[in-house]
């Protein structure tokens, strides 16, 4: 292998062990393994001063490109030479390249060969942060270790889905050693392949043959569990070269830690530390304690009577009881100082035990105490009788969880699944409330001028995340000044949906509001608080039911199932209708497709059509207006379909609808090469 830039050596390792003691030197500091890493996603750790983890002992601080790309953005690092002088921290920094977080946070992303397209949940911008733009950011950043980037899926993928990630993730690897360039930072590899053991062997082959300075376990702590993950880690650890530093990516508690060590594993990160002590956790000689428990209400001992760190010499328990239960920053701050303290001084007993070779002994005794809660007062958890949880199932609907936690509804017979990707209401505020505007356009700047009800005509209601998105946004408006009056009219031929999710309303928070029980009861809602604010239900087929709606609309949220489960809701004819029902009124229409023929059938119906947002794998989706629309100039804000489309849709293999008739085909071309859309770009 090349010579790695962070001159790594192995100094020991334990016997009936793959437990390693090692040092290397990055730009800043020499680093001495098993180390953890605090987590400082936004160049902070939260709560946390860097003088405090300077003095608990903290070597290396992670930072997260993909929020740092976002904000303060890398102009603000080229400018003041580097995260280092920015966040007053002397010691040694590792950013991550942001896959994670491409796969992990609810905004509408997408991935492809390019990179991975995302919103940016600060302004709506759309980016794309491929290899190059991550390691660009990373060297604006100035950490001393990098990652590449990479596509992150759920450990328990299928094998097909497992390869296609891993066989990009090394494609992207191979693009971030070229842009790493002759850059002193040092740049590890991503061994990825879930749990597959012939995945995570060819990927340890592929990434160990390039000249990367260490190497991390990657796709773990998503999804598995606890005995999955620690044998996949020892398997991928043991296909590594002994001359590089091994870093398990996101792991975890002491306890997880100690045993992967065990498997021979140096360099860890977690946001556990703050993320328990923002609860009122704390990691101690004792157990785990937690501070919300009135036991420690009169307690004046310290916290941990082993430990030195400044909360423990300083404060009682009593105290951060205290400071827990009414939610005071400073609990937050004082827990975390010490669980950073507690965390580091185990990484040194570890290591210090591998160096004296005793290590198996440190292992068996702290398992044993690592997995205990408080000893001092044991918890005594009263056994709970639970009440019956309602059906998971209801007709041909069922509640489905997301492996990102969020539930949402599946239709059994097809498989598809409303808000698959992004988390519903996510999903609905970021296609159909930003992208229409919605606050914007309820607004009343003079409110002696008289104004038009909003008309939102939401056509495929299901579980009711688009109006419930709506109604929220109406109603935050409504409390910061003027508003005109807000109707919205769902269609739906099936309530079964929305019935089931609102008997789970633990995983459908949002319908916890009077609105879906009496649109559910009475088929109508209107707000008590809001005057202006109604909800109507039209039940029955979009196409019958269509005529009967009382205002035309505004707005449509056009949330059908696809074509392959509903095909006609998808023909030239229903958009004929539909574009008939606007009544020759300024409307707009999103919808979450982006396919080629639906695109077409609008346009042959007589909308113009715009590129939508991406949403969840779709790099975009679709916006129709009506001429007056057009007029208006909506399009503005959008980006229009034009000649490259065109081009596109002449070699599409799939220009129409399935479900037109060939004689009718010619017909409709023509229409569609006529659109006004289209023929002043083609005459220009």
């Amino acid at each position: 292998m090349s010579v790695s830039r962070l001159d790594f050596r192995l100094e020991a390792t334990a016997s009936g062990s793959r437990a390693r003691a090692a040092r290397f030197r990055t730009l800043h500091n020499e680093v001495l393994t098993p180390l953890f890493m605090p987590v400082g996603t936004q160049a902070t750790v939260k709560a946390q001063l860097t003088q405090a983890l300077e003095d608990s002992g903290s070597q290396i601080l992670l930072a997260n490109t993909y929020h740092l790309l976002l904000r303060p953005g890398p102009e603000v690092f080229d400018h003041v030479g580097g995260i280092h002088r920015f966040m007053s921290w002397p010691k040694s920094v590792l950013t991550d390249s942001g896959g994670f977080q491409i796969f992990s946070l609810p905004h509408a992303r997408s991935m492809s060969e390019a990179g991975a397209v995302f919103q940016s949940y600060l302004d709506g911008r759309t980016i794309l942060l491929s290899p190059e733009v991550s390691i660009g950011t990373q060297r604006s950043i100035g950490s001393d270790i990098m990652m590449v980037l990479d596509q992150c899926i759920p450990s328990t993928a299928d094998l097909a889905t497992a390869r296609a990630a891993m066989d990009i993730t090394h494609r992207w690897a191979a693009r971030s050693l070229v842009a790493r360039g002759e850059s002193p930072q040092s740049l590890f590899g991503i061994v990825q392949g879930a749990l597959f053991e012939e995945l995570r062997r060819e990927s340890a082959a592929a990434l160990t043959a390039m000249p990367f300075d260490g190497f991390a376990i990657g796709g773990l702590a998503v999804g598995e569990g606890k005995s999955e993950r620690e044998d996949t880690c020892e398997f991928t650890a043991s296909l590594l070269p002994p001359d590089r530093p091994r870093y398990l990516m996101g792991v975890g508690t002491p306890l997880d830690i100690l045993e992967a060590v065990h498997r021979g594993v140096d360099m860890f990160d977690c946001i556990i530390p703050t993320q328990v002590a923002q609860r009122g956790g704390a990691f101690t000689s004792r157990g785990f304690l937690q501070f919300r428990r009135g036991v420690y209400k009169l307690a004046d001992e310290p916290l941990d009577p082993e430990c030195g760190c400044p909360t423990c010499v300083r404060y009682s328990r009593a105290y951060l009881h205290h400071l827990t239960k009414t939610k005071e920053t400073l609990g937050w701050q004082l827990l975390g100082q010490h669980n950073f303290y507690f965390y580091h001084r185990l990484m040194r007993e570890i290591r210090q035990s591998i160096l004296e070779d005793r290590f198996l002994a440190l292992y068996h005794a702290k398992r044993a105490i690592l997995q205990e809660d408080d000893l001092d007062n044991p918890v005594d958890r009263p056994k709970v009788k639970r009440k019956k949880s309602p059906p998971l199932q209801l007709g041909n609907y069922e509640v489905h969880t997301a492996f990102e936690g969020f539930a949402s509804i599946r239709h059994v017979s097809s498989g598809e699944i409303m808000h698959s990707r992004n988390e519903p209401m996510d999903e609905a505020r970021s296609l159909y409330i930003e992208q229409a505007y919605l606050s914007e356009r309820v607004r009343v700047t003079d409110p002696a001028q008289a104004v038009e009800p909003l008309v939102i005509w939401d056509v495929g209601l299901g579980a009711a995340a688009n109006v419930m998105a709506a109604i929220q946004c109406y109603e935050a408006e409504a409390r910061l000044g003027p508003v005109r009056p807000m109707r919205i009219v769902s269609f739906e031929n099936d309530l079964d949906s929305l019935r089931l999710a609102f008997r789970h309303a633990e995983k459908f928070t949002y319908l916890r509001h009077s609105g879906p029980a009496w649109i559910l009861r009475e088929g109508r809602w209107e707000s008590k608080e809001f005057p202006g604010l109604s909800w109507e239900l039209l039940e029955g087929d979009f196409l019958q039911s269509l005529d009967l709606a009382p205002v035309p609309p505004e707005v449509i949220f056009y949330d059908m199932f696809s074509s392959k489960t509903c095909w006609d809701q998808w023909t030239v004819e229903l958009f004929r209708r539909l574009f008939a029902a606007c009544k020759g009124r300024g409307a707009e229409l999103f919808t979450y497709t982006c396919s080629t023929a639906s695109r077409a059938a609008m346009l042959a119906s007589g909308f113009h059509v715009a590129r939508g947002r991406c949403s969840g794998e779709k790099q975009e989706t679709t916006i129709a207006f009506t001429p007056e629309a057009w007029a208006g100039g909506y399009p503005a804000r959008h980006e229009v379909l034009g000649a490259d489309w065109l081009a596109k849709w002449r070699r599409s293999a799939a220009q129409f609808p399935a479900s037109l008739p060939e004689a009718e085909r010619g017909q409709l071309a023509a229409l569609i090469l006529g659109h006004p859309q289209f023929v002043p770009r083609q005459e220009g």
